[in-house]
C-alpha cells in the first residue's frame, strides 16, 4: 500500500463501541499497527482495557463472534507489559497460536470466508498484515487522529466514527 493512502475498515459493532468511549483513552488497534499502539498506551501508563468484542453480525442480524478481533486484540497484549486478566491472557493465546498464519486463519474464519464470497479477498490481505503500521489512531472530537510523530510533527490524519445505519 502506497504511504499516505487512507484505509478504511468498516465495523458498524466496533463503531457503536467507540462512541460509548467517548471521554476516555481510546485507539484503535489491530495486526497491522499492535507495536505502534502498545508502545502508546505505555507511554500513558496506567491500566489498560483492550476489548476485542465488537463481533459482527451475522445475515439474520444475530450477534456473531469475531475471531479476528480476538487475534488482533491479542497481538497488542503480547507487546504490554504488566499482569494480564485472564482474558487478555486468552486473547494472547490465540495469537500466539495463529501468529504464523495470520493470512490462513484470517482467510478461513467466519468473517474472511464471508469478505471472500464478497469479493473482498485485498481486504482480509491487507488486515493480515502485521506491524505494517506506525499510525496510532486515538479518539479525539468523534473522530479518529493519527497520533503518530514524524519529524516531531504530530500527523493528524482522520476517520470520522458513525453510528451503524
Amino acid at each position: 500500500m502506497a504511504a499516505n493512502t487512507k484505509l478504511v475498515l468498516p465495523s458498524p459493532n466496533g463503531s457503536t463501541l467507540t462512541l460509548a468511549s467517548m471521554g476516555k483513552h481510546t485507539l484503535a488497534g489491530c495486526l497491522r499497527n499492535c507495536l505502534a499502539v502498545a508502545e502508546y498506551t505505555a507511554q500513558l501508563g496506567g491500566s489498560v482495557a483492550v476489548i476485542p468484542a465488537a463481533g459482527e453480525r451475522w445475515e439474520d442480524g444475530t450477534l456473531r463472534p469475531a475471531i479476528e478481533d480476538l487475534i488482533g486484540a491479542g497481538a497488542i497484549i503480547s507487546y504490554l507489559k504488566g499482569t494480564k486478566s485472564p482474558e487478555a491472557r486468552a486473547a494472547l493465546s490465540v495469537f500466539k497460536d495463529v501468529q504464523h498464519c495470520l493470512d490462513s486463519a484470517l482467510f478461513s474464519c467466519s468473517s474472511g470466508k464471508e469478505l471472500t464470497e464478497r469479493g473482498f479477498s485485498e481486504d482480509v490481505k491487507l488486515v493480515a498484515q502485521f506491524n505494517c503500521s506506525n499510525a496510532v489512531l486515538k479518539l479525539r472530537d468523534g473522530a479518529y487522529l493519527n497520533q503518530s510523530i514524524i519529524a516531531d510533527n504530530v500527523v493528524e490524519q482522520s476517520c470520522r466514527v458513525r453510528r451503524r445505519q
